[in-house]
């Protein structure tokens, strides 16, 4: 896999997300060919080798560029998958240990989603932005210009307030007009069991649901030298902590959260994933993909 390419400390200093989204699924494209998951990359772009006198009008250049082999893209012709990304962007998504914030690595996976499901799949795709309300709603579609909208709704998200599933998963089954596929990209510091609740409705609709849960490092495994005051991002509230409890309490509580959510995720029939703000983002990709090629 071309991890480079995927990389949030390098597509952090990308200030256009189209460019951004190109080079993360340009990158994870060429990986997938390199890979000896490349009969798993037919299911989604049915590319196949050139032969000489193929029509050289059908190479996907940007892949031979990440690969230098030469293959030809056979799209499938009709759309046949629907992507719908709920983003929250709730005061608790600004945090960073490092130099990418929880929201700005949400907004490079759903980018990046956008792109692959418009540009290489032809799919439609359509965006949600929450908080405590609905922020902004853009309609899944693959016409003109549908990217820019989207990139440009991505861009407007910034964090404030606090997370309120409730509303946007109301909001998305009003709106609801096709099964599809539903991506929420949150940091989830909720009751697994509410969460749960709050979004398995849209599994009665068919829809394949996924819960990408995007955490900090330092939020999974703390390292603290001295005692430090914690401050919730959405409440204000603050509680000191001393490196002992960080290293054992916490931990354990914070591994039991993660694997609650996970476990009554998939027993309601959704996937989840873990996806850490150091780590490249192949994971959210290949996750995607699978959905669709369920879909399919």
């Amino acid at each position: 896999m071309e991890q480079r390419f995927l990389d949030p400390k390098v597509l952090a200093s990308i200030s256009s997300l189209d460019l951004l989204a190109r080079t993360v699924v340009d990158g994870f494209v060429a990986g997938l060919h390199r890979s000896p998951d490349f009969a798993f990359s037919h299911e989604f772009a049915e590319y196949r080798v050139y032969s000489p006198g193929d029509d050289l009008r059908h190479v996907d250049w940007n892949l031979y560029a990440r690969s230098e082999r030469m293959y030809l893209k056979r799209f499938r012709g009709e759309t046949n998958s629907q992507l719908t990304v709920l983003l929250d962007a709730s005061n608790s998504m600004q945090y960073a240990s490092g130099k990418t914030t929880k929201m700005d690595y949400a907004r490079y996976v759903a980018a990046s989603l956008f792109y692959l499901a418009i540009r290489k799949q032809r799919d439609a795709a359509g965006l949600i932005v929450f908080d405590d309300e609905v922020r902004d709603y853009v309609r899944p579609s693959t016409r003109q210009g549908q990217l820019a909208r989207l990139f440009a709704s991505l861009d407007g998200a910034e964090p404030h307030a606090r997370t309120d599933l409730a509303k946007p998963m109301r909001h998305f089954q009003e709106l609801l007009r096709r099964r599809g596929i539903a991506i929420v990209i949150s940091d989830f510091y909720e009751d697994p069991e509410a969460v749960v609740k709050a979004i398995e409705p849209l599994r009665f609709h068919g829809n394949e649901v996924v819960l990408f849960q995007v955490l900090d490092p330092q939020e999974i495994r703390p390292v603290l030298k001295e005692a430090a005051v914690l401050v919730d991002l959405e409440t204000d509230e603050r509680i000191e902590v001393v490196p002992d409890y960080a290293k054992t309490t916490y931990r354990e509580k914070m591994d039991a959260h993660i694997e609650a959510l996970r476990t009554r995720a998939r027993g309601a029939g959704m996937d989840y994933q873990l996806l850490v703000t150091d780590q490249p983002l192949d994971n959210a990709l290949r996750e995607y993909l699978t959905l669709r090629k369920g879909k399919s």
